[in-house]
């Protein structure tokens, strides 16, 4: 039953080894900046908010055509006999219109036309931000996750190596059933955390398969440095990260846009109050006091009932609505900053403290670990010790690279500019 049990770790293991070995017909290789390109060019998303300013660009262009005139006309059918028309007999009435808007009210409709175009260029441009922060970050997840991975399969491939070894000698009577299990259980622990891995692998390639619109057969493979380069850290200044936000976020600027909106909404309904003219020429052939009469056409609403009152002060609770959005958006802004320079600073510091060469190391000593253990020279306490303590510098080195990468993203996010890139 023991040698049952070790042949099919030792065989399952192999059979997944030689999978992962053997290179992925499917496996699309990228790099940071390929990912990026793709995605512009295809995330659905981003293709949707870029039609909405298609669509503003159009209705501001509608904003600024005038009205179209009206053409009213009357003429008998019959006096007797049908259509007649002559010196004695007939009538027609002509009469064109056209409506002349007041207190530039075209001036003030294309002018909220503008704004929207703006609003729409800004929400694309925050939309935009975003996705790539999460791009970026799902990008060195997988990378860090993929890393792990392999990780998982040297730890895998050392132990199944030891308990196909321990089990013989286990046969021998050389170590007790106690170490071989607890050998095993060590390899199915590996296996099973591994399997964990897997899914969230699977997660991961999922998410990126939705932000650049590839297929799901295909197997994306990040092209990553192993370390992220931290150049220009030294020499960020909060204060200018704090400004650059003002300036440069998009939801920032969509504040101030939404007030300028406002403003330019209450300018328009005031005009509104004015009434518009209506101003025509008008043909009458024999129905008036004299026959062939010419004459002019005015008319004027009489702003008695309605003043738009109603919608002027909305605007005006608008516009006061939107200042104090502005307020709001601004202290989130400097927080959001404060916040991401905290973390970079944070997890930079850490960066420069830790040894670069722990990982060659480390992977050294479990050679040398594995070996005496072999030779009996360490106890299995010992050795499953050391173990647990080689995965988890592996695991934290690698979380540690991923943590400066995500924190120098939000510093990104935070300020709406790549101020810094960890490529």
């Amino acid at each position: 039953m023991r040698k049952q049990c070790c042949v099919l770790y030792c065989a399952s293991f192999f059979i997944y080894s030689t999978l992962t070995a053997q290179a992925k017909p499917d496996t699309l290789r990228l790099n940071l900046d390929s990912a990026e390109r793709i995605f512009l060019q295809q995330n659905f998303s981003l293709l949707a908010q870029k039609y909405n300013i298609d669509i503003n660009k159009a209705l501001a262009q509608q904003a600024r055509y005038w009205d179209n005139p009206v053409l009213n006309t009357d003429q008998n059918i019959y006096d007797g006999k049908f259509f007649r028309h002559n010196n004695q007999f007939g009538q027609i009435f002509v009469q064109i219109q056209q409506v002349i808007k007041t207190a530039g009210k075209r001036n003030k409709s294309v002018k909220l036309a503008n704004d929207q175009v703006l609003t729409a260029m800004q929400q694309f441009n925050d939309l935009l931000r975003n996705l790539k922060y999460v791009l970026r970050n799902d990008f060195s997840t997988l990378y860090q996750l993929l890393r792990t991975n392999k990780i998982y399969v040297t730890e895998m491939t050392s132990v199944a190596q030891l308990v196909n070894g321990m089990d013989a000698q286990f046969k021998a009577g050389n170590i007790s059933e106690k170490d071989d299990l607890r050998l095993k259980a060590l390899l199915y622990s590996l296996q099973s955390d591994q399997s964990d891995l897997q899914r969230q692998i699977s997660d991961q390639q999922s998410e990126l398969h939705t932000l650049l619109q590839l297929p799901s057969t295909i197997f994306i493979d990040p092209d990553l440095p192993a370390s992220a380069a931290t150049d220009g850290i030294d020499q960020l200044k909060l204060q200018e990260l704090i400004d650059s936000a003002k300036v440069n976020r998009p939801d920032a600027t969509l504040a101030q846009t939404n007030l300028i909106f406002q403003q330019h909404n209450l300018q328009y309904q005031k005009a509104l109050a004015v009434p518009d003219l209506n101003v025509g020429a008008e043909y009458d052939q024999r129905s008036s006091y004299i026959t062939n009469y010419y004459g002019l056409a005015i008319s004027i609403p009489i702003p008695l009932l309605n003043r738009n009152k109603g919608n002027i002060n909305a605007a005006q609770f608008s516009i006061k609505q939107a200042q104090t959005n502005v307020l709001q958006i601004q202290n989130q802004v400097e927080e959001d900053v404060v916040t991401s320079y905290q973390k970079l600073l944070t997890v930079y510091n850490l960066k420069k403290q830790s040894d670069s060469n722990l990982q060659v190391r480390y992977n050294q000593l479990l050679q040398n670990m594995l070996e005496s253990y072999r030779q009996k020279q360490v106890g299995l306490l010992e050795f499953l010790d050391f173990f647990g303590a080689y995965k988890d510098a592996q695991l934290k080195q690698l979380q540690q690279e991923t943590n400066l990468r995500e924190a120098m993203e939000e510093i990104n996010l935070a300020t709406g500019k790549d101020i810094i890139h960890p490529k």
